[in-house]
């Protein structure tokens, strides 16, 4: 089973269904116990895997309950993996599974981002300037933590304004930074050779991991550790979910959805519309302003 997956996949749940952390190692268990069962990797799963899984547990004595639960998680995870490209085809299609309402994306205001990047600044060391710099660019550009953590050095025009990125599939997306971000990445260009410790490396956030590059698990420590010194539950802070503020920061200020869909990477636009369904504070303001009923006088 490759980790990296799972551990995105998991991050997503917890991000997009603010799944709890029990739910989370229980989804996480069950889907251990299906790549043990079948022993096979996640490209190559089947229906006729699943089916097969399914029976080992009802001959194993498993409750209905738990056994929903674990088809449950199959589901969702083989969602993850289509809509990250990483499979053709869903084997859960045929598959009876419960049906699920489809929760909101959590994301965080955009001063508790601010109070983020203010707790990050309030400790200048090396490490936390790059925690800084890595915060801002992922709420400037809405990347996923893989691209994140692996951009290479020369990803950045700075006379464009834009950053490269290379996506699922090796695909490839210019997406403008906003000047704060820019000024904030030349500041830790300035102290990056610090952080190297031996060779120079070919990525923007360097590390003496087997990768070459701070690991997304690095990463995501980092945050929950900032979100502590910042009063913000670690619970709320994750990157998809800085993610997930950076689609729906940009449509409540009337950025169109399409311009969202490229700059996050999605292939369908319907992965994209589940943030026009978050009913926002501008939106509601607009309603008790100008809705007719809002002018009459009680």
């Amino acid at each position: 089973m490759n980790r990296d997956i799972l551990a995105d996949f998991l991050d997503m749940m917890a991000a997009e269904h603010g799944l709890a952390e029990n739910t989370l190692r229980s989804y996480e268990r069950d889907l251990e116990q299906f790549f043990e069962s079948c022993s096979k990797d996640y490209h190559d799963i089947n229906e006729k895997d699943i089916k097969e899984f399914i029976a080992f547990l009802k001959s194993q004595g498993y409750a209905a309950r738990s056994i929903a639960r674990k088809i449950s998680a199959l589901n969702d995870f083989c969602k993850f993996l289509m809509s990250e490209n990483e499979i053709a085809k869903n084997p859960m299609l045929n598959i009876s599974a419960p049906k699920k309402s489809r929760s909101l994306p959590k994301f965080l205001t955009r001063d508790e981002i601010n109070l983020l990047i203010e707790a990050a600044e309030h400790n200048p060391d090396n490490t936390h300037k790059r925690t800084a710099t890595m915060l801002k660019l992922m709420y400037a550009c809405g990347l996923r933590v893989s691209e994140l953590v692996s951009l290479p050095l020369n990803c950045i025009n700075f006379d464009k304004k834009q950053i490269l990125v290379k996506g699922k599939g090796a695909k490839e997306r210019l997406i403008p930074v906003a000047d704060v971000a820019l000024k904030e990445i030349l500041q830790y260009l300035e102290i990056r050779k610090k952080l190297l410790k031996g060779a120079e490396k070919p990525f923007l956030f360097p590390s003496n991991s087997k990768e070459g590059h701070l690991t997304r698990d690095a990463f995501f420590k980092a945050i929950k550790n900032l979100a502590v010194l910042a009063g913000i539950s670690p619970e709320k802070v994750s990157p998809h979910v800085l993610r997930h503020s950076f689609a729906t920061h940009l449509l409540n200020n009337d950025v169109d959805l399409r311009s969202v869909q490229m700059m996050l990477g999605h292939k369908d636009i319907t992965t994209t519309e589940i943030y026009t369904h978050i009913i926002t504070e501008k939106l509601i303001d607009e309603v008790k302003s100008k809705h007719p009923l809002a002018k009459l006088k009680l």
